[in-house]
């Protein structure tokens, strides 16, 4: 487990690589679409400084979302479209001293936090927790949010190291659920997911009940699904349709049909 401040830590990286890469752009990349439906490049960033905005207890922009925005599907989506939206007249680089100023004063914020504070009452998104609970969702936020950037502009990058081992865990984590729940193949199912470097790794699953990870893949699982450690983060992350997925960068071995239904249930975000 990652202390307090290991967890600030990892938060404060992954701001630093964010700004760094901001810090490469020019305008019109800055306005490049992502993977993100309806957000360019700057949106993401800006989506990323909302949050901490919100988090110092600064008032929300007093601004309307446009009706009619095809990506705007729900309340949530509205919310974060409120800040986002508010900011598209502004630069790249208005956009990213924004972000600097406001990460960094929340930086600030948690550098002088003592276990009180990391323990107070705090909405997370999965329900009430505290702010402990809540940093490592920060981290992986931003983390996913620097990759739709950085594939956007083709400035691969962070693909390694404390904060991406962490986002990774996070959605590897949920490949039980995947299995057993979204999929819910018989008892005695058992997948292997072996995802190759960047962010490579072998995770067996078997259902018996419930779904549970094994300690060592089986020698003849029911089906074993292959590719990379990106490709599998955009799957889990909802940034790539499943079926180009598989035309692609996917392979299956063993029973298809199963291993198909795992690739097109792989999204937990969305």
């Amino acid at each position: 487990m990652a202390s307090d401040q290991d967890l600030v830590d990892q938060l404060g990286y992954v701001w630093t690589s964010l700004g760094t890469l901001g810090g490469t752009l020019n305008e019109v990349e800055w306005k490049t679409p992502t993977d993100v439906p309806g957000w360019t490049v700057q949106d993401n960033l800006v989506h990323v400084t909302a949050l901490e905005w919100m988090l110092l207890g600064r008032p929300a922009p007093d601004h309307t979302v446009p009706d009619g925005l095809p990506h705007v599907k729900n309340d949530v989506g509205r919310t974060n479209e409120r800040f986002v939206d508010s900011r598209r007249g502004y630069s790249g680089s208005d956009a990213l001293a924004e972000f600097q100023e406001v990460t960094a004063e929340r930086l600030a914020q948690l550098r002088g936090f003592g276990a009180d504070d990391f323990g107070a009452d705090s909405f997370t998104p999965v329900g009430p927790g505290t702010v402990r609970d809540l940093l490592p969702f920060r981290i992986f936020d931003a983390w996913v949010h620097e990759q739709d950037m950085r594939r956007a502009v083709n400035r691969p990058g962070h693909l390694d190291g404390p904060v991406a081992e962490m986002a990774m865990g996070r959605l590897t984590g949920a490949l039980p659920f995947v299995v057993g729940k979204k999929v819910a193949p018989p008892d005695g199912t058992t997948v292997v997911v072996d995802l190759g470097s960047p962010l490579g790794g072998t995770y067996g699953v078997v259902v018996k009940g419930r779904a549970r990870f094994l300690d060592e893949p089986p020698a003849q699982p029911t089906a074993t699904i292959r590719t990379d450690g990106e490709t599998f983060a955009r799957l889990a992350t909802g940034r790539l349709d499943p079926a180009a997925a598989l035309a692609g960068p996917v392979t299956i071995e063993g029973d298809e049909a199963l291993g198909r239904r795992v690739v097109e249930e792989l999204n937990i975000l969305f």
